[in-house]
Order: structure tokens, then sequence, then C-alpha cells
């Protein structure tokens, strides 16, 4: 029976991983390669992938985007290459050392040029803390690594980076803060540093960019079963991601600020980061995640549970995602399904669900 296997996904046909090789069919290659080929399939059958941005008063939008122009060309073209946990090569210059790697980079190869950096976090709907709510509220857990910090930090600077006026203006006030691995000395800056970000992410918002894909895959409540209306993604741009954490930051603002919660330490993260590019041009990101841990582990940024993100997904999308589960079997091709191996629950439901590959 193997020998008949022809494993792919659809869509990826350029890309950095062999998926006819069992070793690019595991849990944490799954989690991204999956995505990239359900943005595919879901061009191909026109369906624009819902998309998740800020206007000028810092209120969440949505829109739509296209995935060819999330990934920077068209889906079906021979020139686009995914490449899979690897550096987004144009932010290099930003940073000391090495850029840590990001889930998917789009590349045109006919050039080599890198097109898009995207960072993948595939999420089950509904998490615990909504499963008992009513069907429209359910939503999910988002868990964010210290290098998505980075990437939005990087990302943001970029939008501005041709203004460093306009950053030195807005950063210098921080210049002053002689220990910022001292939580006692940066906690009283934190009002000033959320509002510092706000204003600057409301000066224009066009030049917000997607950088987050967030693909949902929906069961039926709390069990391990796919509801039929079974897969859909959206896309955070990177101005948009920051409200995920600022806002409860600020919440935290006016109970406790005795204590650097994850949610604030990401804050000073990133404005830490973009400081530190306003007074000498490059940003040494490995150092501030390093130091600035505030007596917390650094295995990830933060983590908001579905009653968090809920807000900010709700949509017709979220209640009844249009891709099917009869349609899976359209994206993982040729067998891939016996190559899964089942340490994550979306491998494990796809490879035991009865008759999803049936013809």
């Amino acid at each position: 029976m193997n020998k008949k296997l022809n494993p792919a996904l659809f869509g990826i046909k350029h890309s950095n991983r062999d998926f006819s090789k069992k070793t690019n069919w595991g849990k944490n290659q799954f989690n991204s390669s999956f995505p990239a080929a359900l943005a595919c399939f879901m061009a191909s059958k026109s369906m624009d992938l819902k998309y998740i941005k800020i206007n000028k008063q810092l209120k969440i939008e949505h829109d739509y985007i296209s995935a060819n122009k999330l990934f920077g060309e068209n889906y079906n073209s021979d020139n686009l290459y995914f490449a899979f946990e690897r550096d987004y090569a144009p932010f290099q210059k930003l940073v000391i050392g090495n850029l840590p790697r990001i889930d998917l980079v789009t590349m045109n190869s006919s050039n080599s040029k890198c097109l898009r950096g995207i960072e993948v976090k595939l999420t089950a709907l509904p998490d615990n803390s909504t499963c008992e709510r009513e069907e429209n509220q359910h939503s999910s857990e988002i868990v964010v690594r210290p290098d998505t910090i980075v990437y939005m930090a990087l990302s943001i600077i970029t939008a501005f980076e041709k203004e460093q006026n306009l950053l030195q203006n807005n950063f210098s006030c921080f210049y002053k803060i002689k220990d910022w691995t001292d939580g006692i000395n940066v906690l009283p800056h934190l009002k000033k540093m959320i509002k510092v970000m706000d204003n600057l992410l409301t000066i224009d918002d066009d030049r917000q960019s997607p950088l987050i894909m967030q693909p949902l895959w929906k069961t039926k409540g709390k069990s391990a079963v796919f509801a039929d209306n079974c897969l859909d993604i959206f896309i955070w741009s990177d101005f948009a991601f920051t409200r995920l954490f600022f806002n409860v930051a600020k919440k935290e603002l006016k109970k406790n600020r005795s204590k650097i919660s994850r949610q604030v330490r990401s804050v000073i993260w990133l404005t830490k980061m973009l400081t530190d590019y306003s007074k000498e041009n490059i940003v040494d990101h490995k150092k501030i995640i390093d130091e600035l841990s505030y007596n917390t582990k650094n295995d990830k940024a933060f983590s908001v549970s579905g009653r968090v993100t809920y807000p900010y997904l709700k949509s017709q999308e979220q209640i009844k995602p249009r891709v099917l589960k009869s349609q899976i079997k359209k994206i993982v091709l040729g067998g891939g399904q016996h190559l899964l191996s089942p340490e994550r629950r979306l491998d494990g439901i796809i490879q035991n669900t009865p008759n999803l590959f049936d013809n």
C-alpha cells in the first residue's frame, strides 16, 4: 500500500519540505504546511481570507485579503516557493545577530526574492473557555511565541523605517530608563508606553500589513469530531495583533501595577525594541527577550483564551467556517493522511475520522 502513496498538499508545488517523506508530516510541520495548503485551496475556490485590521480609532475592522495578495504571488504560479521555518531575510538589516525563524516565508523562485513572512497560529474552535457557550459565541485560544513579538516589532519598524525623526520623537521619552531589567524601574512608564504605541499606530492605518495567519478548525463542541463546516482562515495585520495584549494590559494596569504579567511584558518588549531602533537604528532582540523576563519563563510571550479572542473573531466565518469536512480530501492528497503522526488533535482527527478520504 505504501508503494502507491504519492503524498502531497494542495497548491504547495515548490517547497523546502519534501512531502513524500514521513518526516515532513510530523506535528510541528503539519501545523504550518496544512494552513498554507488550505489557503491555496480557498484561493482555488475564489474564497478570500478574513482580514482583521484596525482603524485610526484603534477599533477592529474586518476586511478580506486574497491568498495571492497574502503570499505576494499567485497561489498556482510556478514561481511561488514556500519556505517553512526560516528567517525573513529583509528584516536581517534591522537586528543584531541572527533573526529567529518565522513559520512561513513565501518567495519568488525565479529571483529568490522574499515576498512575505507569515506567523501561523493553528487554532481549535471552540476552546475550553467557550465550548459551553452558544455556538455563535465559540472562539479559539491563541498562544503567542516571543519570536512573534520580534517579528511584529520589525514589521512595525519597517512601516516607519524611513521616518527616523518620527520614531525618535515618539520613543525618546524612554531613553531615560536606565535599567529595563528591573520591573520597579519600568512599570511607572507602562501607561506612557501604551499611549505612545497607540499614537504611533493611529498615524496611518494604511501602513499595517498582514503578519499572522490564524486557521480555525471547528469541532462539534468538545468532541473530537469535525463539524461539517470545519475550516477557515483569519489573517491579522501587525497593527491589529497588538490589540490582543495591549487591551489586556490596559485592564491589568487599572487593577494591579506591582506584577508584570505576560501581556504587560509583551508591551514592554515591543516598546523596548522600537525604542532601541529609534535610538540606534538596530534591535538586539535576543538580549531583550532573554534579559527582560521579570521572573517569568520565556517559553511563550502570552496566551489568551477564546473569551478574549471572541470579539476580534466574531463573524459569519467564525460561526460557520466555509471549507467543508468533505473537502479535506482535496487538500491532503495522495494518501498523505497515512503519514500523519497524530500527536496533536487536528492530525488525529483527520487520520481517524471514518470515511473522510473515501471517494
